[in-house]
């Protein structure tokens, strides 16, 4: 079984995961890795920090001479942009649209800081390296992975000039901006996941981890909301046969049932604009209950772009999941014999 955890804080020393259940004898390239957390890093918008953290991963366990040995690794991530937490000024007017007020209620603390040092989208950086980790796993029996941003702001990234435009507008009126982006996974073998248990179903896993990531606020696969508008004969994706089966369309996006149906497996989701603001919304001190403007804090204008990559890397890791699950084994040899 594939599982891991991740810790660390935005402004503390580093990001951690610990990863268990990777075969033994998988060839990991840090570079590859690497250059995901990089790709998370650019993009339209990106905030001043990106120019200070120059991610790259540290395997401390798990591998060695670049194989895993069946061991549980561990990755790290180390962060340039530390704070002195005992000297930093406490933040008490919580940001609408964070976790900033439903944190300090859920665990009593009198300081916004201790909500959003975790709840911040840098956690996502730890968890990209863990998705192109088992991203590598999936490259070896030949699954690829690939994401694109649809859209930001309403407008089509076709649209370069319009959309740098409207980016700078919003940049310089102190507000943000989201989008959709959409994932494509390709050569998944068909039956990964499950119609027998609910929490097994590859759609239901898949949305959970996609909507786990920071900003999320919808996803859709394949044809999505659109088939509330079509008719069943307009939504099914018919089957024929020659030499192996086939189809014609993919309105499903390669799930049905729960399970991959052999087709690309295609997801959307929706990045809401970022909620904090240059130009605050209104809130209320949590100390003083009087109304004052929602906390300052430094951010991006538009990360659909990052997004992506880390939703990319996400969808990776629940499709390792379920192939490990369907063709498992501790070693590369053992699975490839299954598969």
């Amino acid at each position: 079984m594939l599982r891991f955890l991740t810790a660390g804080e935005s402004h503390g020393q580093k990001l951690t995961a610990i990863i268990e259940g990777m075969p033994a004898g998988l060839n990991i390239d840090e570079a590859l890795i690497n250059i995901e957390l990089e790709k998370r890093q650019s993009g339209f918008g990106r905030g001043p920090r990106m120019k200070i953290e120059k991610d790259k991963v540290n395997i401390t366990s798990g591998l060695i001479n670049g194989f895993t040995i069946g061991s549980p690794m561990t990755i790290e991530i180390l962060n340039k942009d530390q704070y002195d937490f005992s000297i930093r000024e406490q933040v008490t007017t919580p940001r609408p649209g964070h976790a900033d007020l439903g944190g300090v209620l859920k665990y009593g603390f009198d300081d916004i800081t201790m909500v959003l040092e975790r709840a911040s989208a840098r956690e996502t950086a730890i968890r990209t390296a863990v998705g192109s980790i088992a991203a590598q796993l999936l490259k070896h029996f030949h699954i690829t992975l690939s994401s694109r941003v649809i859209e930001i702001g309403g407008i089509s990234v076709e649209s370069q000039d319009k959309l740098l435009e409207k980016i700078n507008m919003v940049t310089e009126s102190g507000d943000t901006l989201g989008g959709i982006f959409e994932v494509t996974v390709k050569n998944a073998p068909p039956g990964l996941g499950s119609f027998v248990h609910y929490d097994r179903k590859l759609d239901g896993r898949l949305a959970a981890s996609i909507m786990s990531i920071q900003g999320i606020k919808g996803i859709e696969i394949g044809d999505g909301f659109a088939l509330s508008k079509k008719l069943g004969s307009e939504s099914g994706d018919e089957i024929y046969y020659d030499k192996g089966f086939y189809r014609t369309s993919n309105h499903a996006g390669g799930i049905e049932g729960g399970m991959s149906n052999g087709q690309d497996i295609i997801i959307k989701a929706v990045m809401k604009p970022i909620p904090t603001l240059k130009t605050p919304l209104q809130s209320v001190d949590i100390h003083t209950k009087k109304a004052v403007n929602a906390a300052k804090i430094r951010s991006d204008v538009c990360a659909v772009h990052a997004a992506s990559i880390v939703g990319e890397n996400a969808v990776a890791w629940v499709l390792a999941q379920s192939f490990i699950e369907q063709f498992g084994g501790d070693c590369i040899l053992d699975i490839e014999n299954a598969y």
